[in-house]
């Protein structure tokens, strides 16, 4: 009811742990913890387009139930807009080049921060030593990093599969030049 717990609060500190004692167990019988909230945890994707990333992402995000987050389907996804970086970051994806660290991270962020899970594997990101500075200056301890998995292929494995990918997906950096750029 509206009064299941009245406490008298003359003592703050007494009644602070006369509070969390009658509270605490409630909330965690409701799957509530009182707990400071977890930071996000990120475990990085990287590996040549073609290389398993989304296929493997995919596979854990069915298996242990993280968000997967690729860096360029992001992109891609602000390129179809009108916001002020779309013209910028459709060109960088048609040259194979690497879109500006700041807006990728904001784009990143922005994803994470309206998914209501907590465990990320972001694809495609970081791919320079630029990328990586920019995550630590933008990102710093707000999340944890767990650790990066790197997927290898050959190099014809890797046409092999772009092609193949390139006669469905529409994507203008699925061909052999861009991901000569991109490897």
């Amino acid at each position: 009811g509206l009064f299941d717990h009245v406490l008298v609060n003359e003592d703050l500190e007494g009644a602070y742990a006369k509070l969390k004692a009658c509270v605490e167990p409630e909330l965690q019988a409701m799957g509530v913890s009182m707990q400071p909230a977890e930071k996000p945890k990120v475990v990085f994707v990287l590996g040549g387009p073609g290389a398993g990333k989304g296929t493997q992402c995919a596979n854990i995000v069915k298996e242990f139930g993280w968000v997967h987050l690729s860096a360029g389907d992001l992109l891609r996804a602000e390129q179809a807009t009108e916001s002020a970086d779309s013209a910028l970051i459709k060109d960088y994806i048609k040259e194979g080049k690497i879109v500006p660290v700041e807006i990728t991270i904001k784009l990143l962020l922005k994803a994470m921060q309206t998914s209501a899970s907590k465990k990320f594997l972001i694809d495609g990101f970081p791919r320079s030593v630029d990328n990586r500075q920019g995550w630590e200056k933008q990102v710093g301890d707000q999340v944890e990093e767990l650790f990066c998995l790197n997927f290898d292929c050959t190099e014809e494995e890797l046409e092999k599969r772009l092609l193949k990918r390139g006669e469905t997906s529409g994507r203008s950096d699925d061909n052999i030049e861009g991901s000569k750029k991109l490897c």
